[in-house]
């Protein structure tokens, strides 16, 4: 994935509301950006850490420009614009960078399924039947480990995609959590327990009703 035009880098000031962020520019302009993320982003920022943004030509926004990436305490580069995850795996999957899931014949986002009115990723259709791709965006890491986990706070959406995927696995429909890791120095992704027991217990309990996980690493 390329950014066009290129990312402009600032210093972050703070981030507030959730989903705003004032930053200091390297010309020295001060501006509130939006920030694209809804999790905690715990380990993601930090004040007066560098940041890179994509800035908006279009008057009719609000705010002038997008948080993409981030330096975290640990200083490692993270996406934290989680709309990018569908895109990156997009682009994996037409250039067939996933291997496991080559040979489809159609894709479709944002399909309804499900008996939880839920909408999945990704569905991807072969001669023998569908797959459901479900995505997360990964960014949480901690010092000395490559090791990077989900999520960085808890979500009952994020379980009820689970509950929703191993009905599809338990009917021999093939079924995929996508764990997209947007965090430099990481090669593998494990539950946050300790932040989300639940989705923990709902991801065991989906593997074992035959759900596929897999890490797609992109930092």
């Amino acid at each position: 994935m390329r950014f066009d035009p290129p990312l402009e880098e600032g210093r972050l000031l703070r981030r507030y509301k959730r989903f705003l962020a004032d930053i200091e520019t390297t010309t020295g302009e001060l501006l509130t950006i939006h920030c694209p993320n809804t999790g905690s982003m715990l380990n993601c920022m930090v004040e007066g850490g560098q940041v890179w943004f994509s800035r908006s030509n279009d008057p009719k926004r609000k705010l002038p420009g997008t948080w993409e990436i981030s330096e975290t305490p640990q200083g490692r580069l993270a996406c934290v614009n989680t709309g990018r995850a569908n895109g990156l795996v997009e682009e994996a999957l037409r250039s067939g960078l996933i291997s496991e899931l080559n040979g489809f014949t159609g894709l479709k986002r944002e399909v309804p399924y499900g008996q939880e009115n839920s909408r999945i990723d990704f569905r991807l259709d072969y001669p023998d039947g569908p797959a459901y791709v479900e995505v997360k965006s990964v960014t949480l890491g901690f010092d000395g480990t490559p090791v990077a986990a989900f999520p960085d706070a808890v979500t009952q959406r994020g379980a009820k995609h689970l509950r929703e995927l191993a009905s599809l696995a338990r009917e021999g429909v093939r079924a995929v959590q996508l764990y997209c890791v947007n965090l430099s120095g990481i090669d593998a992704v494990r539950p946050a327990q300790e932040i989300d027991p639940g989705y923990a217990a709902a991801l065991r309990e989906a593997r074992a009703a035959g759900l596929r996980c897999w890490p797609m690493v992109c930092a």
